[in-house]
């Protein structure tokens, strides 16, 4: 089923993505070689509960697992929902996706940016820079009577166009007074198909973009998802709600 936000319940999903924005910026400036990724975690978890909030991800059960930490923290070849750990610490050169969400007065939050541990190769800047431009081609088409699969077009078509792949494991999502809801966001699609964007919806739009090819391994901690090829990869997400006036980025500062 997806759930149709009110204008007050947008206004307290902005104030929750305000506290993920805030927290991810936190962040990107703390990265730096020889940081840990726990650390990162740590400083997460501390200011979202100085703004009344809980960390969305910490204690999010799927199949029996418990994510433990606050932050989804993946480097390099990880996509997603790498598990922050004391023993790895940032290296120069890597890229390092920060995929974080809060719940606030109800409702959640969910961003996420990936970002150079001081000076990356150009390619890693060109999959960076592509990553985050499929993304706002996607929330530019959020647009009230467009389909979802035109979203889903623009992202492929622009992440392909620099001869990149995007991931088919793992999709985008409805998100409201629960993390993840219907309808499912895919990065890969056919303009005009799929479900009609009606004013009220609520959509996490994250492409994550590999290197190599899109297929996908998900390692022993039953949590981090990598590239199968070793190919980096990156990711990028915002909180989008459709309104008559077109998309409304909640969770952009």
């Amino acid at each position: 089923m997806i759930f149709l936000k009110s204008h007050d319940e947008i206004e307290i999903m902005r104030a929750a993505n305000v506290i993920v924005a805030e927290v991810l910026a936190e962040l990107r400036a703390r990265v730096a070689p020889g940081v840990t990724t726990a650390e990162l975690d740590r400083v997460a978890e501390e200011m979202t509960r100085r703004r009344g909030a809980l960390p969305a991800f910490k204690g999010y059960e799927v199949h029996g697992r418990v994510f433990p930490r606050s932050v989804c923290i993946s480097i390099n070849e990880e996509i997603v929902h790498a598990i922050p750990s004391e023993r790895r610490a940032l290296k120069e050169g890597d890229i390092v996706s920060l995929d974080f969400g809060v719940c606030y007065r109800g409702f959640y939050g969910d961003a996420a940016v990936t970002v150079a541990v001081g000076t990356v190769d150009r390619e890693a800047e060109r999959l960076m820079r592509a990553t985050q431009e499929a993304l706002m081609a996607g929330i530019a088409e959020v647009v009230v009577g467009n389909r979802m699969g035109t979203v889903s077009a623009a992202i492929q078509e622009r992440a392909e166009s620099d001869g990149f792949s995007v991931v088919r494991d793992f999709v985008g999502h409805g998100i409201g007074k629960r993390l993840h809801e219907e309808p499912q966001v895919p990065n890969f699609g056919q303009r005009d198909r799929g479900v009609r964007l009606r004013e009220g919806m609520v959509l996490a739009i994250e492409p994550m973009v590999n290197m190599g090819g899109p297929d996908v391994i998900i390692k022993e901690d039953g949590w981090t998802a990598v590239t199968r090829d070793g190919s980096r990869s990156a990711h990028f997400e915002h909180s989008v709600a459709v309104t008559e006036r077109g998309p409304y980025v909640l969770s952009q500062l």
